[in-house]
């Protein structure tokens, strides 16, 4: 069945009511606001360089892992799934998840941290404010505005999907979201839709599971490792039972399919009994429930928290990742003190932005563009920099 042969629940957004886009455009004949701003993301050029960008992994030290292009895919998936059993509109919550990982840059979180640090005097970095500016500013694809020119209801996701922000407008990062919110108020104060709310949590599902997926891959920690783990030990041990001469690769795959299944249930289940809880039947309601509605349950949190403390300990302080984080860090430093002192080694279309007095302005510069680069990209401008025969054969 459709979205469009079922009825949405009241607390669904109203494709039809929407708050419309900032710069008005006629209506398209064959799609919704929703699929026409997801279609946007697709095409945009950000999206498309998030192939070669972390997830944990660098992206160019295998095929099998995932980078934040696919990261953000099975975001989508697990999006839409969860929107659709709730009767909400599918495709606002399939683009808010195809957008929410726009902002970052090369490296994954190294390359968010180095950033952070190098732009500190100048208002900081944070990737989730750098979507923001991807989707409202950054990316040139239209005569008429700078941006994608989103419907409201997408950009406050992209914005919220984790709760309100406004306590956090007074960090230099966010500025960016205040100084635009005033001309089109995105209400920062309130939670976001209950389709953001479920790519949100469809985050946290994906890189969950998928980061134990690739840990195991890249052989940082082993199967048997996980036993006393709790929510995936135990379905390590049913699949071992129904499936007792499958091999470990096979394990593998069915555990973490069956893992993705159980937490979309609980979060389901969670759903539901806070909608009914708090007795949710308008959009305004969701707005104004004063806590998350799309959440998991109190067990599940709590087994989360020992699988996160677990892919911490094993994989994100491996030493291996950490000689990548740390080789990550002084690239992308190296390249952005040079940048700042010598502007004029920046591309064309960066160096007019970036050869100014102001040193704010500069830096912001400066950073939009490392930020948008892939880790490939990245580690090649950086030999051409800092690589004397490299540089001599640009």
């Amino acid at each position: 069945m459709s979205q469009t042969d079922r009825r949405l629940s009241p607390y669904a957004e109203d494709v039809a009511a929407s708050r419309g886009r900032r710069f008005p455009e006629d209506v398209s004949r064959t799609r919704t606001a929703f699929a026409r701003d997801r279609d946007r993301i697709i095409h945009c050029t950000a999206f498309r360089r998030l192939k070669e960008k972390t997830q944990v992994f660098v992206a160019h030290e295998g095929d099998h892992y995932r980078t934040r292009l696919t990261h953000s895919l099975e975001v989508a998936q697990i999006a839409r799934s969860l929107a659709h059993a709730l009767r909400l509109d599918t495709d606002l919550a399939e683009t808010v998840a195809l957008a929410h990982d726009l902002g970052h840059p090369p490296f994954g979180h190294a390359g968010e941290d180095e950033l952070q640090a190098q732009m500190a005097p100048w208002g900081g970095f944070d990737h989730n404010v750098q979507t923001f500016r991807v989707v409202t500013r950054l990316e040139h694809r239209y005569p008429q505005f700078e941006g994608l020119n989103l419907s409201w209801e997408t950009v406050e996701g992209v914005v919220k999907h984790n709760g309100p922000v406004s306590h956090r407008l007074d960090e230099p990062a966010w500025r960016a979201i205040a100084d635009y919110a005033p001309g089109w108020d995105l209400r920062l104060d309130s939670f976001a839709s209950l389709e953001a709310q479920a790519a949100a949590i469809a985050d946290d599902i994906a890189y969950n599971n998928h980061d134990v997926d690739d840990g195991v891959q890249a052989g940082l920690f082993t199967l048997d490792d996980l036993a006393d783990v709790p929510l995936i030990g135990p379905v390590l041990h049913g699949v071992r039972s129904d499936w007792p001469d499958i091999d470990a690769r096979m394990i593998r795959i069915e555990a973490v399919r069956r893992m993705i299944g159980a937490m979309v249930e609980d979060v389901l289940a969670e759903t539901e009994a806070r909608i009914a809880a708090d007795d949710i039947r308008s959009t305004e309601a969701v707005r104004t429930a004063g806590r998350t509605l799309v959440a998991f349950s109190p067990g599940m949190l709590a087994d989360l928290g020992v699988l996160r403390s677990f892919l911490f300990e094993r994989m994100y302080r491996h030493y291996r990742v950490n000689r990548t984080r740390s080789q990550a860090r002084r690239l992308l430093g190296e390249m952005f003190q040079l940048f700042m002192a010598e502007p004029a080694t920046l591309p064309p279309e960066w160096s007019g932005k970036a050869g100014v007095a102001d040193e704010g302005r500069r830096a912001r510069a400066v950073c939009d563009y490392i930020a948008g680069m892939t880790d490939r990209y990245a580690i090649e401008e950086h030999r051409k920099l800092f690589s004397l025969d490299l540089a001599l054969d640009l």
